[in-house]
């Protein structure tokens, strides 16, 4: 592939990854990674990149929701997600040492798919919804259970704190916007480990970036003019495609198969 549509499809992903992020309040983490993965990079460096960007995408995400962020809530989710994204990130750099790329990639889906059940936890198990409460010792110890999951597939929680909220009976725009804020510092701890280890890829974190804050704030503003089924329904449909296509991907280099080598054959 040529270095310069290598780079413009890096920053498609970014932007598209960014507009999910201000639109369902992920982190975004869930489109860039397998995206970066399809295109041809191995699953740590998208794992790092995807950390990179998620302060810069999170921040425009929330101060865009801003009305809407519970910031009693954000900090519960900062104090057990910070210290379980970094055990999460440290386990992900170990994973990466040996032939772990499909168990990498089936925490992945694994925790997307925990994503969708926690959208419809009041409908799937009403009455174990209404028993849960949005309390300290509620969401510090869940933030801190989901982050070392999603640490292990370079993420900082984003893709499950919204859904998680939600579960716990709050408001989903307000899950959304608290979800956007609590990522910007839960993700830098992550980044810290990645940093050390050097699994960073600069020219394309950056670029990626960019494109992720121009679509970050595109999200955003459409998200606070749908409805909230719809942001339910959308983020379910998107969640289980790019993890279907992240266990493909991973299943695929397993017999020195890449999927960019059939969707990007460029030389």
């Amino acid at each position: 592939m040529h270095l310069a549509l290598y780079y413009c499809l890096a920053g498609l992903i970014g932007l598209l990854a960014g507009f999910a992020s201000g639109l369902f309040g992920i982190g975004g983490g869930s489109i860039r990674t397998p995206l970066l993965n399809v295109l041809g990079m191995d699953l740590i460096y998208a794992f790092g990149i995807n950390l990179f960007v998620i302060p810069f995408s999170s921040s425009m995400g929330a101060f865009s929701h801003r009305k809407y962020v519970d910031k009693k809530y954000a900090l519960y989710l900062v104090i057990g997600g910070g210290i379980g994204s970094g055990l999460g990130a440290f386990l992900a750099y170990i994973f990466s040492l040996s032939d772990f790329k499909l168990t990498l990639a089936i925490i992945f889906v694994v925790t997307s798919f925990i994503t969708v059940l926690g959208i419809y936890l009041y409908k799937i198990a009403p009455k174990v919804s209404e028993r849960l409460q949005p309390k300290p010792y509620t969401i510090i110890p869940g933030a801190f259970i989901l982050n070392i999951i999603t640490g292990m597939r370079g993420g900082s929680g984003g893709s499950l704190f919204p859904p998680f909220l939600k579960s716990l009976r709050v408001d989903v725009k307000k899950a959304i916007a608290t979800s956007l804020l609590a990522t910007i510092f839960t993700a830098l701890v992550a980044i810290g480990i990645f940093f050390w280890k050097g699994k960073i890829l600069w020219i394309e974190g950056l670029i990626v970036m960019v494109g992720s804050v121009i679509g970050a704030k595109l999200g955003s503003l459409l998200s606070i003019k749908t409805k909230p089924k719809w942001l339910e329904l959308g983020l379910a449909v998107v969640t289980v495609l790019l993890s279907c296509i992240t266990i493909l991907k991973a299943v695929l280099s397993m017999g020195d198969i890449s999927i960019s080598d059939y969707m990007f054959n460029f030389q």
